[in-house]
């Protein structure tokens, strides 16, 4: 199984002094129980919807060919609301992004990431939310790790610590946890669907 990682610079791991990041950690626990498991990082940092939006599909389709089996799970929306890009771009962007996607390949989706700011922590729990509202809608898997990333201090505190946006291993180690136990990721990942 070959599996595309698309988004931000959280997707991408900035900040993790390993260099995994949540989806490295992800991965690493999910080969246990998939030795053929392939995993692909397409974060890029500061990326908002719109440019994720133009590059997704050729980067993935490079890396999922008709004969493996594949699948694509994707997170952003940080950058959208610190730019404060309205909510109804970023959820268009997000629409056609998934909608093009899960005619194809299975698809998940990882909500937004808080941010030290408080401001901007306001428009991403409401981005957040909006978001999950739309994969119900369109029937793509979402889990949200905003409030258990909030219930913990590790992720703020080391976003803090290091550039103010990004954690360190601690803090993406805590939203891998957050991902793994989630019972719609343990159905999406064993099932395809």
């Amino acid at each position: 199984m070959r599996v595309c990682f698309v988004g931000d610079s959280m997707v991408n791991g900035t900040g993790d002094p390993a260099y995994l990041g949540w989806v490295g950690r992800v991965l690493q626990d999910e080969r246990i129980r998939r030795a053929e498991l392939t995993g692909y990082n397409l974060g890029i940092r500061r990326d908002r919807s719109d440019q994720i939006r133009a590059r997704w599909k050729a980067e993935v389709e490079a890396r999922l060919p008709s004969e493996f089996e594949g699948r694509v799970v994707f997170s952003f929306g940080a950058n959208d609301a610190v730019q404060e890009v309205p909510p109804s771009v970023t959820l268009r962007h997000a629409e056609a992004i998934l909608s093009e996607a899960k005619a194809r390949w299975p698809v998940f989706m990882v909500g937004v990431v808080p941010l030290p700011d408080e401001k901007a922590r306001v428009r991403i729990r409401a981005l957040d939310q909006a978001l999950a509202m739309l994969c119900d809608r369109l029937t793509v898997p979402f889990v949200s790790v905003f409030d258990g990333l909030m219930a913990t201090s590790v992720w703020v505190d080391e976003a803090r610590a290091g550039d103010g946006a990004h954690p360190g291993a601690g803090g993406y180690g805590r939203m891998a946890e957050l991902i793994l136990t989630s019972d719609v990721w343990r159905r999406w990942i064993r099932s395809g669907g």
